[in-house]
């Protein structure tokens, strides 16, 4: 009989211990899977990006990455949508410089304060840690530091009989008026002034470059001040008179540059990437050896020498990824200095320390682009601007996005479209 129980006692033991393995969740298996969301766009080339992730993963056999890329006016959106979901369909994404007090608000991107090394810290530009900074917490690694340049092609500008570019912008629509009157070009200019982030970039270039500001030091919107005004003017004036592409009004930055590498314009106002791009790949442009940059421009009496935007974003991981360390992980390698320099033909290191004696030598001779991106970034760099760093940021670029399109189109004054958009930003604000 005691045999017996024993062995119904065994039997209930046994049948209790499968039920609570049972009842265990199940372990994942295999290497763990990021997925991270980026743009097409500026920056490495999906060629490079990939060969980054290949060997990421290939040092790292516990890791699969999987990139996906977008244009850069679905970022934002494709970023909000994908943080709804728990887990999020994105552990990593870029994201743009005004992007990140959104998301710190809306807690879409991971603290990562405690994460950044000392040796981080001090090595990296100070001005790229306010990229992914917002009230003193960092949310994510500076990545892609940029700034929009002046491009000319030098062979239109001899034919026309000039030996240097424009230093002004009334220069340039002095050599503009030569090049159209000559006919060697019937648009000299071509812009990014669709309505999309593109045009306030180039709206920030040509407003500071102007001696105006976005907002004044309270953070109130300033662009509907009368040198907005004067600079919208402007704008829509080399409409008028033909000396920018009237098809600008829908371009964005990769339109530009293709009428720019097909020899149909003499100046352009585009990022880094652009230059490798129009000088030195035959299979994507015409004008290849043409192609030179110079410091942008200023308007003369404005007390503005230059002008540019800075355009940098950031790597972050998403709050609530089910792998927050294998997401770091990968941004750390992404964003190192020894990756930076290896693909620094469409992105230029962020590591000052790239830019120090045999760094920098390596860093101007690593492609034929670098020789003349290297110097002109940091001959640039100091005159650019940034956007404000403000929560309702999307909402408030996309009333002036508008306001530019409306006065640009002619449906509104330049007066009554800024300062319908600034009312906007008022109320935003509140």
């Amino acid at each position: 009989m005691k045999a017996i129980r024993s062995m119904l006692f065994v039997l209930i033991a046994l049948v209790m211990l499968v039920s609570v393995v049972g009842c265990q969740p199940k372990q994942p298996t295999g290497p763990a899977t990021i997925r991270v969301l980026t743009m097409e766009q500026a920056g490495p080339t999906v060629d490079e990006m990939n060969s980054i992730v290949a060997e990421f993963n290939k040092a790292n056999p516990d890791i699969k990455v999987e990139i996906e890329y977008v244009a850069y006016d679905a970022l934002h959106d494709k970023i909000t949508t994908a943080m709804a979901s728990n887990p999020p369909a994105y552990d990593v994404f870029l994201g743009d410089d005004i992007w990140y007090a959104e998301f710190a608000k809306s807690g879409y991107a991971l603290d990562v304060t405690d994460r950044i090394s000392k040796d981080m810290h001090d090595k990296i530009f100070p001005a790229a840690w306010d990229i992914t900074t917002v009230s003193s917490k960092v949310y994510g690694m500076p990545w892609l530091l940029d700034e929009k340049y002046f491009f000319y092609n030098e062979e239109l500008l001899k034919q026309a009989g000039f030996d240097a570019p424009p230093s002004t912008w009334e220069e340039l629509l002095a050599q503009s008026k030569v090049l159209k009157d000559q006919g060697v070009v019937e648009y000299p200019m071509v812009w990014s002034w669709g309505q999309y982030e593109a045009a306030i970039c180039d709206w920030v270039i040509l407003l500071y470059g102007n001696g105006g500001s976005l907002v004044d030091d309270k953070g109130a919107p300033a662009f509907n001040s009368p040198v907005g005004i004067k600079t919208l003017s402007w704008m829509v004036q080399t409409i008028d008179d033909g000396y920018t592409n009237p098809a600008s009004i829908s371009y964005v930055e990769e339109d530009v540059r293709n009428v720019f590498s097909q020899g149909n314009a003499a100046f352009a106002v585009n990022w880094t990437y652009m230059y490798d791009l129009v000088n030195f790949n035959d299979k994507e442009s015409k004008v290849t050896g043409k192609i030179k940059m110079a410091l942008m421009p200023g308007f003369e009496g404005s007390g503005a020498q230059s002008a540019s935007i800075n355009g940098s974003m950031g790597f972050s991981v998403a709050a609530t990824s089910p792998n927050p360390d294998a997401a770091w992980k990968y941004i750390e390698f992404l964003t190192s200095e020894s990756i930076q320099n290896q693909y620094s033909a469409h992105l230029l290191p962020m590591w000052g320390t790239s830019y120090d004696g045999e760094n920098l030598t390596k860093l101007e001779a690593y492609t034929p682009a670098n020789a003349v991106t290297v110097p002109m970034f940091n001959e640039q760099f100091p005159f650019a601007h940034v956007r404000p760093k403000v929560a309702y940021y999307p909402e408030a670029s996309k009333a002036l996005q508008l306001a530019l399109q409306e006065a640009l189109t002619k449906q509104k004054t330049p007066e009554q479209a800024l300062n319908d958009a600034a009312a906007k930003w008022v109320d935003l604000a509140k």
